[in-house]
């Protein structure tokens, strides 16, 4: 069976081009989202078993949504994305929810099963 995944990031090509990705990968993608309600909706729905989810939303950033995301649904596994990795705050990343943080640059070539799968990182 596939790990299941949501895609959560404002910019509509790269949610399209990492759904495309993970599907590739063996990942069933069920859902995408733009920003944090939707995310958050979205997961109620789902209850993936990851979210692959951008750091730089509109309105709020990628650590809360990670927090809400937990709450949510806390057996999902989060890896945090970013384009920009050099405004990455290290001590957010070290405190946050999240199980990983891969850059959207490295995210074809990351292990993404095994960040995803339950009790990996």
């Amino acid at each position: 069976m596939a790990l299941t995944v949501l895609v959560v990031d404002d910019n509509p090509r790269f949610r399209t081009a990492a759904a495309e990705l993970l599907t590739a990968l063996g990942f069933e993608v069920l859902a995408t989202a733009a920003d944090a309600s939707e995310a958050l909706a979205a997961a109620v729905r789902t209850c993936p078993d990851g979210v692959l989810l951008d750091i730089n939303l509109p309105g709020t950033d990628g650590f809360v949504v990670a927090a809400s995301l937990t709450g949510v649904c806390p057996s999902a596994k989060i890896v945090l994305t970013s384009a920009n990795v050099a405004y990455v705050p290290a001590e957010l990343l070290r405190r946050c929810t999240a199980a990983a943080f891969v850059s959207k640059e490295e995210l074809a070539a990351a292990d993404l099963g095994r960040l995803f799968r339950p009790g990996g990182t």
